[in-house]
């Protein structure tokens, strides 16, 4: 089953950034989005994951189909229970312990804070802590396991491991792989990083306004 689906998408600011985009992901399948610094990327990003409507062209989600034909309450529903959106930026909050943003997620989707991932990412220890006294690596992950604790069938990431190490980074998405195989989601990525594109089933390259597989 195709979990997402873009038909002729375009979509420019001050100028086109692409056009005529057709892209399609599969159950437990992952796709990297390659490209320069102001390609387009996170814009791509932002327009299959409910975040900004394109300029032209239909998004469906997960057998929804055209999801800016929705209304707004719709979908928030959409974000809220069908995918999970990895920032560069953690986007955490500040106010709350490590444990109190988890549990946001968990409320708000029914789901089990799952402690074998935390234990996976480092971070088991760390749960009674402000957010304001972990470390940006600690907080990053604390906001990819904030996603997966969701248990979202689709994941979309924008540049999700720019303030980890390069180790930590690989042992990071090595959970994430981990997790869209488990649950068969699917996983769309934008990145620079080709080492962490190259574990993906599928890489394509934003240039030019057209988006070519490599």
């Amino acid at each position: 089953m195709n979990l997402v689906v873009a038909q002729n998408v375009s979509h420019s600011f001050d100028s086109l950034l692409y056009e005529d985009v057709n892209l399609s992901i599969e159950s437990a399948s992952s796709v990297a989005i390659l490209g320069v610094s102001g390609s387009g990327k996170s814009t791509f990003i932002n327009n299959l994951s409910t975040l900004l409507p394109p300029l032209s062209g239909k998004i469906s989600l997960n057998g929804i189909d055209d999801i800016y034909s929705k209304n707004d309450a719709e979908i928030l529903e959409i974000r809220r229970k069908e995918i999970g959106i990895i920032f560069q930026s953690h986007y955490l909050f500040r106010g709350f312990s490590a444990l109190e943003n988890l549990q946001v997620a968990s409320i708000l989707t029914n789901k089990k804070i799952d402690m074998d991932l935390l234990e996976s990412f480092g971070i088991a220890s760390v749960l009674k802590q402000q957010i304001s006294s972990l470390s940006g690596g600690q907080q990053q992950r604390l906001s990819i396991a904030r996603v997966l604790t969701k248990k979202p069938k689709i994941i979309f990431a924008d540049e999700p491991t720019g303030n980890l190490d390069r180790k930590t980074s690989l042992k990071v998405m090595n959970v994430v792989f981990e997790y869209i195989k488990k649950y068969n989601a699917s996983m769309i990525i934008a990145t620079h990083d080709n080492e962490i594109a190259n574990m993906c089933d599928r890489k394509f390259y934003l240039k030019d306004c057209k988006i070519t597989q490599m």
